[in-house]
């Protein structure tokens, strides 16, 4: 149940141990639960076995004391045997996926205890000292020096490791390059170790999280990008196959060096790669027919350092349809289409000369439109039923209002036309075969609309009714 959407935006995850939840510790009403105690750097979650109880994540933030027992409360015969202990007292904690369903986290106020009683009581003085490290980088006033001392700890942290070479495939292999690096998804990134040998690319996440080692066979590569990743040239992104929309991994470094030289080493496996991987050469196989409308679209947005890893650069794919109203859609109607060669905030001839005036009239730094046309909130707008821990983890925690949820296409049109902040274009899953974006297949209870409606499936228009 754990995910790495449970953590805060930019927090990482550090390590983890088995351990019993202890709550009303040596009172009648004494609950214990097995699970998972999670280190992040931001918080602490616990992660029961018992997939009815709620996942308890504790932010530093709110922690009023962090410690161990003291040795004479341990050996106290009137008091229960917390050897291998860790006390957290809090003001705030948050319960998440009870009864294991998706749903806006709870809040629970007040101050509370919260004993966790780890398997190796070894580690519990370290586990401390490390919580009281990230426990004062939360409670720093600026979020720059907060974010540069967690990055100190991470650093530090990935100093004292080393990619494990017993990882590698076979004995034979021949270690080219190895470095530090963060393997993107969307909303997250999870530090680790990259590895380049002679016939595999290898990623090692520092906390082992989702498994061990991830590794991709360099002759499987088809494609490689070098991408922009917070506007810093960091990223690069691998693909295995030619047309797909997700790529096999997608990793951060820490200099746009390393990333070069990887960058260097993977490409020489992919023959004529810079020649075939090219606008021009893109543009040729789709005038012959040779790749589709849609997988001409993807290629340009890779080309555009587009990626649906990055939910700030996701693909970008346009409305064509203007006509979300008629019972038949007729295609031989010019008005049946949306005109191409303008913006989505400049099709509205009447809300473009409001911007204009605005415009004219506004103080420096101007602006024509107060909001983008792509951002990682209207992907997952459109993506919510079937993404909707993203849309947790975006939102802290919360679901969206019921009116402002994407309820109806026509209605999502016509705020795109005349809505004064709203100049969203579509994403690719509307091109796609798969149309389970549409459908709260899930269950989810999104929200009751001002009419009294629940949110539930996306209302189609008349022409989609077959």
């Amino acid at each position: 149940r754990f995910s790495l959407l449970l953590l805060n935006l930019e927090e990482y995850y550090f390590e983890q141990h088995t351990a019993n939840h202890i709550i009303n510790r040596d009172c009648k009403d004494e609950r214990k639960f097995r699970g998972s105690l999670k280190i992040c750097s931001k918080s602490i979650i616990f992660e029961p076995d018992d997939s009815v109880q709620p996942i308890i994540k504790i932010p530093l933030r709110d922690c009023i004391s962090i410690k161990a027992p003291e040795d004479n409360e341990a050996n106290n015969p009137f008091t229960r045997n917390t050897s291998g202990g860790i006390s957290v007292v809090c003001s705030q904690v948050f319960l998440i996926k009870e009864r294991n369903v998706i749903a806006p986290y709870k809040t629970v106020r007040g101050r509370t205890e919260h004993f966790f009683q780890l398997d190796v009581a070894g580690k519990v003085g370290d586990v401390v000292q490390t919580l009281h490290q990230l426990y004062r980088a939360s409670c720093l006033d600026r979020m720059g020096d907060q974010a540069a001392m967690i990055t100190a700890i991470l650093q530090s942290r990935l100093a004292r490791t080393s990619f494990d070479k017993n990882r590698f495939q076979s004995i034979s292999e021949t270690l080219h390059m190895e470095c530090k690096a963060e393997m993107v998804t969307p909303l997250v990134t999870n530090p680790g170790h990259v590895c380049v040998s002679d016939a595999n690319l290898y990623f090692q996440p520092l906390n082992g999280y989702p498994k061990p080692v991830v590794q991709i066979t360099l002759q499987n590569v088809r494609r490689i990008y070098k991408r922009r990743h917070g506007l810093m040239p960091l990223g690069l992104e691998l693909f295995c196959t030619e047309n797909d929309l997700c790529s096999d991994i997608y990793l951060k470094f820490y200099n746009y060096q390393d990333r070069d030289e990887v960058y260097r080493l993977i490409a020489k496996y992919i023959e004529n790669h810079i020649a075939e991987h090219t606008a021009e050469s893109y543009v040729l196989q789709w005038q012959r027919g040779l790749i589709s409308n849609y997988q001409y679209l993807l290629h340009l947005n890779n080309l555009a350092d587009r990626s649906c890893n990055d939910l700030s650069q996701y693909p970008v794919f346009p409305w064509i349809i203007a006509d979300y109203s008629s019972s038949v859609l007729d295609l031989t109607k010019p008005e049946t289409f949306r005109d191409l060669s303008k913006p989505v905030g400049a099709l509205n001839k009447e809300r473009l000369d409001r911007l204009v005036t605005r415009y004219q009239e506004m103080p420096e730094p101007k602006f024509m439109y107060g909001s983008h046309y792509s951002s990682p909130g209207y992907v997952l707008f459109y993506l919510v039923r079937v993404a909707p821990e993203y849309m947790l983890c975006l939102q802290n925690g919360k679901f969206d209002h019921a009116d402002r949820m994407f309820n109806s296409i026509a209605e999502t049109w016509k705020n795109c036309l005349d809505g004064a902040t709203d100049f969203k274009e579509l994403i690719p899953e509307f091109y796609e075969n798969d149309s389970s974006f549409l459908v709260n297949s899930l269950k989810l209870d999104l929200g009751k609309r001002q009419g009294g409606k629940m949110v539930e499936d996306v209302e189609l228009p008349p022409w989609a009714s077959g």
